[in-house]
């Protein structure tokens, strides 16, 4: 062996071998991970020589720039150079690997200026084209300030010692490699999401005195509301600390959180804590959660990969039930979803006051209406000869609807939503961030889809529960989680109401459809004060539609959407059932 073999032998000697996709990678053990000893150093990862003189081309024509994709062996290369120099603490360099050094710099930074992570470890996983997971484990070290904490550990394993306070900090997260299309080198693509999952842009991972402090919701009864009891909540915790957490008489505690991007978007997501390090003390808020109501939402979206559910009592507008199957991001509150045929309630009580239909009278469904360009059609390409409004909006005939566009103007079922529904107007104020639902002025053919739920219109299960509510009420009332007589806040209120008579219809429409319409199945056997109304909403690149349905029964409303469920009363259907049969035990 070669003097340049014994040094290469002897420097294996003293590495750790870090493995990415099947790939081992030196790294030297007095720098952590450090510099990863590439296969022939280049980009690609492609072995790589010195040739004589002799055989070196004598043309001046400049190398073409490699385009396309990145290979297997580039995407694994850049990951170890990243990830590398990340674990050994060299955030310039880090920063440099990716197509962002600027924003990488600052976001790799602040894991140790403002997260105070220490003893970063980067396991990567095997990746999956040009994705690569990886695994980091690290500890959260923060010098207390005189008097800022009791100092008390954390259930987590944190501990205190000589005034630090110190807990174990792990996650997965995953990025992914892009060719730069100037010179072909291929990089990590940043994304604050690299740093961790679920941060957005211009969001920071900071340990430290929390601003706002904790809370301790509470249900109707008095329980305590927890994501171990409720896994799907934690948006809503964390909604609720960001309101009420100053003025709920709670002190702060030492925390690790996720401090999101400053916005003045009421729907914005709120801070969200990671990992407490000293509890501070909690103030408490009540909610109008219904314990019953809200384990059964809870049950029934777990066994869905994407469902949301809404429950309202009519006669006031508290909510009794939310949950999601997705924690992350709470669709039933702020999702942004065209809501299909259930907007077929709103459109109907447009064309009852302005007697474009009738409950009672001839209405066309035939199978094809063309308006705007457009050529709409309805399930299945169905046709209702001489047929009645009510056995269309029974059917959930689209051309019933689409065929009035002529005789609307742009801006109808826009001010239908708002003046009636209190829909649209972005002034909820229900307790924690929402979507108060979107009714665009729309023209030509998005304005015929929008009377029937597609198009512009965006909703969510808390904003079609509330459409079916108003309809058993008969008057809107502004959906509320916490009581306006804790902190005096304004509700949203509707500046006009429908006629006695125009109520009236509509509730016959929806106890209609649920008899002998599409939403027989889910609504069988629960009695005559009930109504319903199915949907399925077609999304671009998504094989089959979100499903919808909206009920009441008694004083209870609710609305579920299963996201790519196919038809509402199989997918949603089942949840909304069993939300009204609970709420009535």
């Amino acid at each position: 062996m070669g003097s340049r073999g014994r040094r290469r032998a002897a420097a294996r000697r003293n590495t750790n071998a870090l493995v990415i996709g099947g790939v081992a990678a030196a790294a030297v053990i007095g720098v952590g991970v450090g510099a990863y000893a590439l296969m022939g150093g280049s980009d690609s990862g492609s072995a790589s020589g010195t040739g004589s003189a002799g055989s070196s081309s004598a043309s001046d024509d400049k190398p073409k720039v490699k385009q396309g994709p990145p290979s297997a062996t580039e995407v694994r290369a850049a990951a170890e150079r990243f990830l590398t120099a990340w674990q050994s603490g060299d955030t310039a360099k880090a920063a440099a690997l990716t197509d962002d050094p600027s924003t990488a710099r600052a976001a790799l930074t602040g894991l140790v200026k403002d997260a105070h992570l220490t003893d970063v470890k980067l396991t990567p996983g095997t990746g999956k084209g040009a994705r690569v997971p990886f695994h980091v484990t690290s500890t959260v070290a923060y010098e207390e300030k005189n008097g800022q904490s009791d100092g008390q550990s954390n259930a987590a394993g944190g501990g205190k010692a000589g005034g630090k306070l110190t807990a174990p900090f792990a996650y997965d997260s995953s990025l992914t490699a892009v060719r730069r299309k100037s010179d072909g080198k291929v990089l990590v693509g940043w994304k604050a999401s690299v740093v961790y999952p679920g941060l957005r842009d211009g969001d920071r991972l900071v340990t430290g005195e929390a601003g706002t402090p904790p809370i301790k919701a509470l249900d109707r009864a008095g329980g305590e509301l927890t994501t171990a009891k409720y896994p799907s909540i934690g948006s809503v915790l964390d909604g609720l600390r960001e309101k009420y957490g100053k003025t709920a008489g709670g002190t702060a505690g030492v925390e690790l959180r996720i401090v999101r991007k400053e916005s003045k978007d009421k729907n914005a997501l709120p801070d969200k804590t990671l990992l407490t390090l000293s509890k501070g003390t909690p103030g408490t808020v009540h909610t109008t959660l219904s314990p019953r109501l809200e384990a059964a939402a809870e049950k029934e979206v777990a066994q869905q990969k994407r469902a949301a559910v809404v429950v309202i009592r009519p006669s006031t507008g508290e909510i009794l039930a939310v949950a999601n199957s997705t924690p992350g991001f709470n669709v039933a509150f702020q999702g942004s979803l065209a809501p299909g045929s259930t907007m077929k309630i709103i459109t109907s009580s447009m064309l009852l006051e302005k007697n474009l239909a009738d409950v009672d009278r001839k209405h066309p469904c035939p199978k094809y209406f063309t308006y705007g360009h457009w050529k709409f059609h309805n399930d299945n390409k169905f046709e209702i000869k001489n047929g009645t409004f009510k056995a269309s909006f029974a059917a959930s005939c689209n051309t019933a609807f689409i065929s009035q566009a002529p005789k609307l103007r742009n801006d109808s079922l826009t001010k239908q939503a708002q003046q009636v529904f209190g829909l649209g107007l972005n002034n909820w104020a229900i307790g924690v961030p929402s979507f108060d639902g979107s009714v665009p002025v729309q023209s030509q053919a998005q304005m015929a889809a929008s009377l029937i739920g597609q198009g512009g219109v965006r909703m969510n299960p808390l904003n079609m529960a509330s459409v079916a509510a108003t309809v058993k009420n008969g008057t809107f009332h502004q959906p509320y989680l916490v009581s306006p007589d804790v902190d005096h806040r304004t509700l949203a209120t509707a500046s006009r109401t429908m006629s006695a008579s125009t109520v009236a219809k509509l509730r016959e429409l929806m106890h209609y459809t649920a008899i002998a319409g599409t939403a027989v199945q889910p609504m069988y056997g629960l009695g005559s004060d009930m109504g319903a109304k199915t949907g399925s909403a077609e999304v671009d690149g998504q094989e089959k539609p979100n499903g919808w349905f909206t009920a009441y029964r008694g004083d209870l409303a609710s609305a579920a959407v299963v996201q790519a469920g196919g038809h509402g009363n199989s997918s949603a259907g089942p949840i909304v059932r069993q939300m009204l049969l609970t709420g009535a035990g």
